[in-house]
């Protein structure tokens, strides 16, 4: 009964574990919602990071001049479709806008012409900077 009962709570616990790491939750639409720790972490590593990475802007030019993520990639959302010879399809893409609802559209756009890795940061620009993680103008 100790064995069963402790089987259950490892089948319970490892998602959990994971999500606690930084991993984000599969959408059905072929991308990934990360949080912004999880984000931040892999920016921190920068070109060190073991896992090639890019980081894509899909605000308005106005609001990344206000203040973005250091070495983001301003693509706006209304002009992706347009441009997704600019996304490297070899590395993972961090997508974010002001709080959310434009880097799901664009995230899922990238997912319907193939891209794989994409992560879309749950809360945007806004969890960023809630975070106490830096921005530049």
């Amino acid at each position: 009964m100790k064995r069963i009962m402790m089987m259950f709570l490892i089948v319970i616990a490892m998602p959990l574990a994971a999500t606690a790491c930084g991993f984000g939750d599969q959408s059905p639409d072929g991308y990934e919602n990360a949080n912004v720790n999880h984000a931040h972490e892999h920016w921190m590593q920068g070109e060190k990071s073991p896992v090639p990475f890019m980081l894509l802007d899909v605000r308005t030019a106005e609001e990344y001049a206000e203040g973005h993520v250091e070495g983001a990639t301003l693509i706006p959302v209304q002009e992706l479709a347009k441009r997704l010879g600019d996304i490297p399809h070899g590395k993972r893409v961090y997508v974010y806008c002001h709080s959310g609802v434009r880097s799901v559209k664009a995230s899922k756009l990238l997912a319907k012409h193939g891209f794989k890795n994409i992560e879309n940061i749950k809360g945007g620009i806004k969890a960023w900077k809630a975070a106490g993680y830096p921005v530049v103008k």
